[in-house]
């Protein structure tokens, strides 16, 4: 975890962003930019989900967090 937040340290140098949290729509579309096939996928999700501006956005840490290995808190 602390190597991620190496990276975003190095990634952010001289942009006045701490980490990707920081990041607002403009940094999103830069560091973060989809392929054809993706952006077709989030359109079609878009329109037949009737996400918002927002939840577009919102989407991209909701599937993110899926693929993380799940933990044992016990």
């Amino acid at each position: 975890m602390e190597a991620a937040r190496e990276w975003q340290r190095e990634r952010f140098e001289s942009t006045g962003i701490a980490s990707n949290a920081d990041m607002r729509p403009a940094q999103i579309r830069k560091y973060c930019a989809l392929d054809d096939a993706c952006q077709a996928l989030m359109k079609t999700a878009m329109r037949q989900l009737r996400l918002t501006a927002r939840a577009y956005h919102r989407v991209h840490l909701a599937e993110a967090l899926q693929y993380r290995p799940k933990l044992d808190l016990m």
